[in-house]
């Protein structure tokens, strides 16, 4: 395995990557918002999809998908994977690709982890640390400490010769 990264690999995705991916997520909303997929589980949920990645050869979609109110996942996941076939053939025909991109079904976690950021930024720990940082730093600069006022040069006397 390589030690080092190339350049291209540590910049992310492309631009085509990312319009492609678009291109499929909203394919697939408007599929999934309209009924076009037959199935029951997934006519019961909303389903939100945050987020479709290509692969750099744009022949793997991976879609992250969760019905809102983040219940039920693992049948929407099942019952996406049963369509699977269907999905692809119609993503093929809204979007012109040279070739229609294999589909993988993800869970979103995208708000599980900012709830976690969030708790950790919140928490006692973070909040001392905080605390003990802005105190360095008033310590270390005596300006911050002063009225911002005295800095300031006294209004020009006007010359009324």
């Amino acid at each position: 395995m390589a030690k080092h990264q190339s350049a291209k690999a540590r910049r992310g995705p492309s631009q085509r990557s990312l319009r492609v991916g678009e291109l499929v997520r909203h394919a697939l909303a408007d599929m999934l918002s309209r009924g076009e997929v037959r199935d029951d589980v997934l006519e019961s949920h909303v389903i939100t999809i945050p987020e479709v990645r290509m692969s750099p050869d744009m022949r793997l979609a991976t879609a992250y998908v969760m019905p809102l109110g983040g219940k039920d996942v693992a049948p929407v996941l099942e019952a996406l994977e049963r369509n699977r076939r269907f999905i692809k053939g119609e993503i093929a025909h809204r979007i012109n690709l040279r070739y229609a991109p294999d589909i993988r079904f993800r869970r979103d976690q995208t708000f599980e982890e900012a709830s976690r950021i969030d708790a950790l930024l919140h928490s006692d720990r973070v909040r001392r640390d905080l605390e003990k940082a802005r105190e360095e730093d008033r310590d270390e600069d005596p300006a911050a400490n002063q009225d911002p006022a005295a800095n300031q040069d006294p209004a020009p006397k006007e010359d009324n010769d």
